[in-house]
């Protein structure tokens, strides 16, 4: 019994040490190329790019007490860093960053809900005002695709008995992108080294508020286009989400907030981790032989 408290308690350690070793390399003065032209002429990023955006969301129940699927669909405006005005691209006439974001996950009415896996996709288009347009979905997806981060398991956030984010609610979006998911000349860390040669988590912070009445043009381009949805709204008939006091199977949301890129933590800390679970079971199997 010693042992395996020991054992225990080193693995409790190891997961204090990952957790805060994860929350203290959130990457500060990192730096942005928008056009792809190396470190020398990029933007330093104090600590984020701000990212504004819509959302469409389908619901399905999956069992008693409020339980449901859910997968999202959103497009994303990333017109500048740290909220400095100094709008993308730098040293370059017109162009826009963009994302596209694509995640499922579960959730509880009046409750939480986690993601379970998707894939946010950064693209650089060297043509200006195509954002918030019929090119493409949305003018989200146009140019040179310049980045791939994975949605891994967690994030979320809160929402309310009918399925709406509570107000202003923050929603969480834990994602990471492996070597070669970053296109060389756009992304570096402060000393220089381009980041498309490593591993690197990225945190999404957003605010999303319900959209009461999304436009045509949301509608036919990020529900029926980006989605595939072919309810209301895509088969020859009006948009209709419901009355706000019923819980909703489809829901547009307006988006804004912030996007950072952070260092995977040391393996070390993880190995210490393993290690220690790996002993606990080992001394958990001799016991059960003994009994």
């Amino acid at each position: 019994m010693k042992m395996l408290n020991k054992l225990v308690t080193a693995a409790a350690v190891a997961m204090a040490f990952a957790g805060s070793a994860q929350a203290e390399v959130v990457m500060n003065d990192w730096v942005f190329n928008p056009i792809g032209g190396g470190f020398a002429s990029g933007q330093t990023i104090h600590e984020n790019l701000n990212v504004a955006g819509n959302s469409f969301i389908q619901l399905s129940p999956t069992g008693g007490s409020g339980a449901f699927s859910f997968v999202e669909h959103s497009v994303f405006n990333i017109p500048q860093a740290d909220a400095n005005g100094q709008l993308f691209p730098l040293n370059f006439a017109g162009g826009n960053i963009t994302a596209t974001f694509v995640a499922n996950g579960t959730g509880t009415l009046g409750g939480g809900f986690t993601f379970g896996g998707g894939t946010i996709s950064i693209y650089q288009n060297p043509v200006n005002n195509q954002y918030a347009t019929s090119a493409g979905i949305y003018g989200a997806n146009l140019g040179n695709l310049i980045a791939t981060f994975h949605v891994t398991p967690g994030g979320g956030g809160q929402v309310d008995a009918f399925g709406n984010p509570v107000a202003n609610g923050q929603v969480t979006v834990n994602a990471m992108a492996q070597a070669g998911d970053l296109v060389p000349g756009y992304f570096f860390d402060k000393t220089g080294v381009d980041l498309s040669t490593q591993s690197v988590l990225s945190f999404a912070f957003t605010n999303a508020n319900p959209l009461q009445s999304p436009t045509s043009l949301q509608v036919s381009e990020i529900m029926c286009q980006f989605a595939g949805y072919t309810g209301s709204g895509c088969n020859g008939t009006a948009y209709n989400p419901g009355p706000d006091n019923q819980i909703r199977t489809t829901l547009f949301l307006n988006t804004d907030g912030q996007f950072k890129l952070a260092e995977v933590p040391e393996p070390g800390s993880l190995a210490l981790f393993g290690i220690a679970m790996l002993g606990a079971g080992v001394v958990t199997r001799k016991r059960a032989k003994k009994a």
